[in-house]
């Protein structure tokens, strides 16, 4: 599992005047890979937002070559939002289909999986992957995936609600408690508000479309950290504008890092590696890794 060091920028915060709302402690833009920008990881901003542990982005033409050829992971859960075009997806809990723009997956690797991605169609090809830390309780359980078309996706005014719940509308994702992932779309000059869940004190918002103001700070395709608190998220948008915004409870663990994932402990990590190596001879009896 890569990581990669991102160039930060501090921000000043804002007065104590300015009252009980969040504000933006790190602005970074990410390093780009191949046709993905890599925005954070575990070894970066990841151990600050914990339990979101890796974010990417990508919005590229698709020409059919594989975004994600055939790889493993354990311990942690991954969400793919497509926002324009189409990705075809194979995992192997035997799971495959093409998901279109809109759509939503979820993917709990747990005790070990193997999984690819890759545009299914020309074009402008855009989305998001996060991925998060799993609880003690869950890093190790059997994998589970879900996927979920635009109808099945709650929406409570201008944001469409992929994981926890908001203002009354509630993912159909299993997820687990405690944090909440929304992908926002604003009109220019249009001010959204965000009341943070008790104790969800980790935040943060990555705009991939125009700009949001918040408490001083201008984010403009970029990752915003924000403080560590449970007060509300105040912004306002600059242009037609497009975010997706993560609140959680932060992860109570150290983020222990095997090849291929993310775990809680030292010895949590044999286990997850031991169902990878598993599942990759099997695939390599079929020819589908080398």
């Amino acid at each position: 599992m890569s990581t990669f060091t991102l160039s930060l920028q501090p921000v000043r915060p804002i007065a104590e005047s300015q009252g009980a709302q969040r504000h933006v402690v790190q602005q970074a833009s990410g390093r780009r890979h191949g046709p993905v920008t890599r925005v954070f990881s575990p070894g970066d901003i990841g151990n600050q937002v914990k339990p979101f542990v890796f974010l990417d982005y990508f919005d590229f033409q698709a020409t059919g070559s594989a975004m994600f050829p055939m790889h493993p992971h354990s311990g942690i859960a991954m969400t793919t939002v497509v926002l324009s075009g189409s990705m075809r997806y194979e995992d192997t809990t035997g799971a495959s289909s093409v998901l279109e723009a809109g759509n939503v997956e979820w993917m709990r690797a747990g005790h070990g999986v193997w999984h690819d991605a890759s545009p299914a169609s020309m074009g402008r090809f855009r989305g998001y992957q996060l991925w998060v830390a799993l609880p003690a309780a869950l890093e190790h359980a059997p994998v589970q995936s879900q996927y979920l078309p635009p109808k099945a996706v709650p929406q409570s005014g201008p944001a469409r609600v992929i994981l926890g719940r908001h203002t009354g509308a509630h993912s159909q994702v299993a997820a687990p408690e405690d944090l909440l992932v929304l992908h926002v779309r604003l009109r220019d000059g249009e001010r959204w508000q965000l009341t943070t869940e008790p104790g969800h004190n980790v935040g943060w918002l990555h705009v991939s479309q125009g700009a949001l103001h918040l408490a001083g700070a201008r984010i403009a395709n970029e990752l915003a950290v924000l403080n560590e608190s449970s007060a509300g998220i105040d912004v306002v948008a600059e242009g037609a504008t497009e975010f997706i915004v993560g609140t959680a409870v932060k992860h109570p663990h150290p983020l222990v890092l095997g090849h291929y994932s993310v775990h809680t402990s030292p010895a949590a990590p044999q286990r997850g590696e031991q169902e990878i190596a598993r599942l990759g001879e099997q695939l390599r009896a079929r020819g589908r890794v080398c």
